[in-house]
């Protein structure tokens, strides 16, 4: 019962997603169509068989059955429908095919331009109602790199300060994260070591490794983030001995803890057997007066240092032993107070701000899309591993919502810009190919034989039909 619920609702977030990008998308077309006086026949948000219909002037308005896609039919045009009636009667003022070759290429393009502009619109807006906000470099000087992940491959070691991402001075972490890497086509990291600078370099097919990581819940494996508690679970081990939200643990059987991660990680070495911890409360932390296990190491005016004995609980749904706590980034009050530890950064925007944070953020979502696709092509990266399809996006699309409506809106932010550049390539079955038809038609003052755009947009479409079903069949052998 629980799987089949997780389904429909994946389901029912995939096709929301989908829906609003389509829509917007055909009301490009729709609205610069009519600008232009062209005759749209009909407005159909999925394809057939209709599920919902009815007609307003000269145009039929429609929902179909089939929700990956939609369409908006214009009189006088060679389409998905293959219709070539008109192709035997001369030009109405109306048609598509009568209007100048400009107009055209507008008309084909305004899909793609509306689903950038949405993309712009979601992405500043929440700049604008969240803001920006960063973790300044120099507020870390180490980092933790779990073993075994794509940045201890590179060459990254705990205890590393960085210097330098591709040869630019590292400010901000987000230079660093996965979209970051993307978009540079490269990853070149200085760090200091031991007093030492040491140079490393990323592999050619890191993308790869990054998508690998990424569907397998790893990530890139590089942390920063202290040990401090940002909640403690009743009644478990961590609540037993008496660490409260706040605390910052300081080591482990008399190992020192300096990332969460590494605390994490150290807590699974124990085996599910007693360990001594300690940890350090801030004298301006309250917290009521509990019976614990715990002693007194020191105290003075800024703190007091306590040391205890704990046995974490196995979980069996999470096969891993736990004391009950959660990382401070996963509850309101922790992020408050890891904000406060390292010192982050909150940049606010205004109406005009955000307007220009979000076209830069669109425009760099833009750049990771086209260099995964080039890499891709090239053979430089895996293409099963880089390209995801409906199934895929359906998962990521629940998880989205699952956090949140602004990861969610990030998301189809995300999609409007890859549906986007997907639909403009030069392919018949695609916005793509027609502009590359009209393109052709406005250099040599005449229009491909209908023969031959039929055959292209045959064979489009067959090739988008092949290429769908063998991402489908990826996705699930990915899951």
């Amino acid at each position: 019962m629980e799987l089949l619920l997780t389904l429909v609702t994946s389901t029912l977030w995939f096709l929301l997603a989908i829906t609003i990008l389509v829509f917007v998308h055909e009301l490009g077309h729709f609205l610069t169509a009519k600008y232009f006086g062209m005759r749209v026949e009909r407005f159909s948000i999925g394809f057939p068989p209709t599920l919902l219909g009815r007609r307003y002037g000269n145009t039929e308005y429609a929902v179909g059955a089939t929700p990956l896609g939609g369409y908006v039919k214009i009189s006088g045009m060679i389409d998905e429908s293959l219709d070539t009636d008109h192709t035997e009667q001369e030009p109405e003022p109306w048609e598509f095919r009568a209007k100048p070759v400009w107009q055209r290429i507008v008309v084909i393009s305004a899909g793609v331009i509306f689903n950038v502009i949405l993309a712009i619109c979601i992405f500043a807006g929440i700049k604008w109602a969240e803001g920006e906000t960063y973790i300044p470099a120099q507020n870390v000087e180490q980092v933790y790199v779990q073993e075994g992940s794509v940045a201890h491959d590179i060459g990254l070691r705990t205890g590393d300060r960085i210097l330098e991402v591709n040869g630019k001075p590292f400010e901000r972490f987000d230079q660093i994260s996965p979209p970051a890497i993307v978009s540079a086509d490269s990853l070149t990291v200085t760090v200091q070591r031991d007093g030492q600078e040491k140079r490393l370099l990323g592999p050619p097919d890191i993308i790869t490794q990054l998508s690998e990581a990424q569907n397998s819940g790893q990530g890139f494996g590089l942390g920063y983030y202290p040990p401090l508690i940002g909640q403690v679970q009743r009644g478990s081990p961590a609540d037993s001995v008496g660490l409260r939200t706040g605390d910052r643990v300081l080591s482990i059987n008399g190992d020192t803890v300096r990332f969460w991660q590494e605390m994490v990680t150290m807590i699974q070495a124990t085996e599910g057997e007693s360990f001594r911890l300690r940890w350090r409360r801030p004298d301006s932390l309250q917290v009521d007066s509990l019976q614990t296990t715990a002693s007194l190491v020191r105290s003075d005016e800024e703190e007091k240092v306590f040391e205890a004995s704990v046995t974490p609980m196995y979980n069996e749904e999470q096969e891993r032993h736990l004391l009950g706590i959660m990382a401070p980034s996963n509850t309101p009050s922790g992020r408050q107070l890891l904000y406060r530890e390292i010192g982050v950064q909150q940049e606010a925007f205004g109406v005009l701000g955000a307007l220009r944070a979000g076209t830069a953020e669109a425009w760099q979502t833009s750049r990771n899309i086209v260099v995964t696709l080039q890499r891709v092509i090239t053979g430089r990266d895996d293409f099963r591993q880089s390209i995801g399809g409906p199934v895929m996006i359906a998962k990521v699309t629940s998880e989205a919502a699952q956090a949140g409506l602004v990861p969610f809106w990030r998301l189809v932010a995300l999609l409007s810009v890859t549906l986007a550049i997907m639909n403009f390539l030069p392919i018949p079955a695609l916005d793509g190919g027609q502009f590359m038809f009209l393109v052709y038609e406005g250099i040599t003052r005449r229009p491909p034989s209908v023969r031959v755009r039929l055959i292209a947009q045959q064979a489009g479409m067959i090739l988008l039909l092949g290429f769908m079903a063998f991402v489908i069949f990826n996705d699930i052998l990915r899951l």
